[in-house]
């Protein structure tokens, strides 16, 4: 039977794409790792260290994670792969339906692919981690506390577009809109890995809806993202003398419990100037807890950074909250365009992106490298 074109062709890309990430990610030396790990865990005294065991599970786990989705696409293009050659030898009439269910499963396969590709570029230590985010107005004023306000927002609606859960740790009130800082946590598969490519300084260009004269104004705001590690990944002390602890009355929604009870932490690290609040709990010491944990990723970022010896390049491609140090423009007048400066992707579309639709950019940025380029795999202790 007759296939057309189209269809064979689909195939085809397809079979290209699986080799070319068969080569990027090593599947045969990793498929020899972990049988070389599972006739480990396998031996009667696997346990007698649980430390050295648990990191074994861990790397055979994250082994799993990256090579078995593409093993098991690779599959089902040889199923598809066999399917087409029988019915490409089968007399016309009679293979129809098979025809059909060739065209459909090859263009979605032809689809997933593109999910695949990107989802290969997270081979970061913690990239499979939870991400903390970190917002704060910048050069605006009351303009900036708006536009961090929004930003908010879209990053909110982007996790939820993804399935992910958004926990608010702390959220300061702008001067008169917005807020000024804001602290939230986003959990999911994947979650760092992806909001990674966020980080850095956003800019707004707009008419102010502030300015009685109706002129355009240029609002900037900076995001900050690091990764939720478990504790017991980080090798992480913190004394209690480098702390400085201030306890305050939590402020937004409550009821009576926020004007009464002093639950809100803000910790001060000493020795790096970090600073982290939190005030969602109504508990101090539940708040203390998560303060700390906050505060030991963001040591644990400005570490890595150190230890990569490019700790000036890193905070500098943040930089200033200002001119010049933007990662992505949003412009909303006199025209609407929404462009990042370090992909040069860019969308007309921008009522959709300050609904959460980001993952142009994000994947942009994946497959542009960034993740080599600022997030390699690094020990802190060597």
């Amino acid at each position: 039977m007759y296939i057309p074109p189209e269809t064979r062709s689909q195939i085809d890309e397809v079979a290209r794409r699986v080799v070319r990430l068969w080569k990027f990610l090593d599947v045969a030396t990793r498929q020899k790792e972990l049988a070389r790990f599972e006739q480990r865990m396998g031996e009667p005294d696997f346990w007698s260290n649980q430390t050295v065991a648990q990191k074994l599970i861990a790397e055979a786990n994250r082994a799993k994670t990256l090579i078995n989705p593409v093993v098991a696409f690779n599959r089902r293009l040889e199923d598809l792969q066999t399917l087409a050659e029988l019915v490409a030898e089968a007399p016309d009439g009679g293979a129809d339906a098979e025809l059909s269910e060739i065209a459909i499963t090859a263009a979605q396969m032809l689809a997933e692919a593109d999910a695949l590709e990107i989802a290969s570029f997270l081979t970061g230590p913690h990239d499979k981690c939870g991400a903390i985010l970190t917002l704060k107005a910048g050069a605006g004023g009351t303009e900036a506390c708006d536009w961090a306000g929004m930003l908010f927002r879209l990053y909110t609606r982007w996790a939820e577009r993804r399935g992910y859960k958004v926990e608010v740790e702390d959220v300061q009130d702008g001067d008169g809109a917005g807020i000024a800082t804001a602290t939230f946590r986003i959990e999911g598969a994947n979650a760092y890995g992806y909001a990674k490519a966020e980080r850095g300084v956003h800019r707004l260009v707009r008419i102010s809806p502030f300015d009685a004269n109706a002129r355009r104004h240029t609002s900037f705001c900076a995001l900050d993202v690091v990764a939720e590690i478990d504790d017991e990944e980080l090798d992480i002390e913190i004394a209690e003398t480098d702390l400085k602890i201030d306890v305050y009355r939590a402020s937004g929604a409550g009821g009576q419990h926020v004007n009464r009870t002093e639950s809100a932490v803000r910790f001060t690290h000493l020795p790096t100037g970090i600073v982290v609040t939190c005030q969602r709990e109504r508990s101090q010491i539940k708040n203390r807890a998560i303060a700390l944990k906050i505060l030991k990723a963001r040591v644990y970022e400005r570490l890595q950074d150190e230890k990569r010896a490019e700790l000036e390049k890193f905070y500098g491609e943040k930089g200033e909250i200002g001119w010049g140090n933007q990662i992505r423009s949003y412009v909303f007048q006199p025209y609407q365009m929404v462009k990042d400066l370090r992909t040069g992707a860019e969308t007309a579309n921008v009522q959709g992106v300050m609904d959460g639709e980001i993952d142009p950019f994000i994947n942009a940025w994946l497959r542009a490298g960034g993740p080599r380029q600022r997030n390699k795999d690094i020990k802190v202790d060597d």
